[in-house]
């Protein structure tokens, strides 16, 4: 380790020495990127710039032509994996990776690769279903991000302001493919989601090749679009074009178009509903009235209502038969009482003593009050007392 200072400063040497030591101890490494640029130039060697797929950043790469020609020929933006080792040269600072093997990602190896980031991502639960958010039923302010001048962002504005004139848009016009997608998108995102007038978010673009849709496929903006509170609609390419994207977005579009009719309604398909609505309550508020009505003339149109006092009339007759009919029979039981009770009164007046006496009975009492049942209780003598049917009188026991 270099050990400097403002009085004892290390000369160039020193430093470009202690660089090449040190990145010559990286040794070869494997290294995967796109290609951005590609020259051959005589003397058997060729030169290409190597570029992140997802950032912008790039090394310079050198090769013989030989080891170039083992993958030729390279389409544009080829993406490839190389063994390189580094090289720093001293003498004008700069740093070249030395190829010497280069190898292009096929379609089908990518595929792999998109499958495993796919099963990954699905195992976190990113793809779950109770993460998506439900889309607005009317934003007045739609997020936006496109390429620039594109087909795509006519589609979605168009068709959103055909169908309601008043939504309004946030753009964010980006690079859809290349090495700058990823992070163009991604700010672009970042941006719309910390705006809160943005009620939802669209991200399309038009149809293209598989590799050109790859950048919607890469993880960080994946994690980025699940991390968003802002509900998402994905409209990246065609139908068949399925891009990581669709799968974390809330709710995937088939088409541009399709993103425009599915965030926003149909102005004149509302106006008819309602009209269709108002048409309905209208209909059943009538129906309503008329059967409510005809019902109020069949209770008018009832006996009851035409003669309501026939309820007391009627009432009042069963009240009269009732009471008459009270009258006869508490009558014959006070009559056949009055006659039980004569015959009853006949009985004790028959029975009184009284009675007796009335016919020229008397009762015979001794002076002490005893009375005289038998002849052989009076003596000679005695003092009697009589009572007979009007008062008494006294008499004397004579002897026979």
């Amino acid at each position: 380790m270099l050990e400097t200072s403002s009085e004892s400063p290390a000369p160039v040497r020193a430093v470009t020495e202690a660089i090449k030591e040190y990145l010559d101890r990286l040794g070869p490494i494997w290294i995967e990127g796109e290609i951005a640029e590609l020259n051959e130039r005589s003397g058997g060697m060729a030169f290409l710039r190597l570029r992140d797929s997802s950032v912008d950043m790039s090394l310079s790469v050198m090769c013989h032509k030989s080891v170039l020609a083992s993958v030729a020929p390279l389409p544009a933006n080829a993406r490839v994996v190389l063994y390189a080792k580094g090289s720093w040269y001293t003498k004008n600072g700069s740093y070249t990776l030395s190829a010497r093997e280069i190898r292009q990602v096929g379609v089908g190896e990518l595929l792999a690769r998109l499958e495993a980031l796919k099963n990954q991502l699905a195992g976190e639960g990113l793809f779950n279903l109770d993460r998506k958010v439900a889309l607005p039923l009317l934003p007045k302010v739609i997020g936006l991000i496109c390429g620039r001048n594109t087909d795509a962002e006519k589609d979605v504005v168009e068709n959103a302001k055909r169908r309601w004139p008043s939504v309004q848009f946030e753009i964010r016009e980006v690079t859809v493919q290349g090495a700058a997608a990823v992070s163009e998108v991604s700010d672009a995102l970042r941006e719309l989601e910390a705006n809160k007038e943005v009620e939802v978010i669209i991200i399309t673009r038009g149809g293209g090749s598989f590799e050109d849709l790859l950048p919607f496929s890469d993880e960080g903006l994946v994690r980025l679009a699940a991390s968003c509170e802002t509900p998402i609609v994905s409209a990246i390419g065609h139908e068949k074009d399925s891009p990581l994207l669709d799968l974390v977005a809330d709710y995937r579009a088939s088409t541009p178009t399709d993103a425009a009719k599915r965030v926003v309604p149909d102005i004149s398909e509302e106006i008819a509903m309602i009209e269709q609505m108002r048409d309905r309550a209208r209909r059943t508020l009538l129906n309503r009235i008329d059967l409510e009505a005809t019902r109020i003339t069949n209770f008018k149109n009832r006996p009851v209502m035409k003669d309501p006092h026939v309820l007391i009339t009627s009432r009042a007759e069963i009240i009269t038969g009732l009471r008459d009919r009270s009258n006869r029979s508490f009558g014959a039981s006070l009559k056949l009482a009055k006659e039980e009770l004569k015959q009853i009164k006949a009985r004790v007046r028959a029975l009184s003593p009284q009675s007796t006496l009335d016919r020229g009975y008397s009762v015979v009492q001794l002076a002490d009050g005893q009375i005289v049942t038998d002849p052989k209780m009076l003596k000679q003598g005695d003092e009697l007392r009589l009572r007979l049917a009007k008062g008494e009188t006294k008499a004397t026991a004579q002897g026979n």
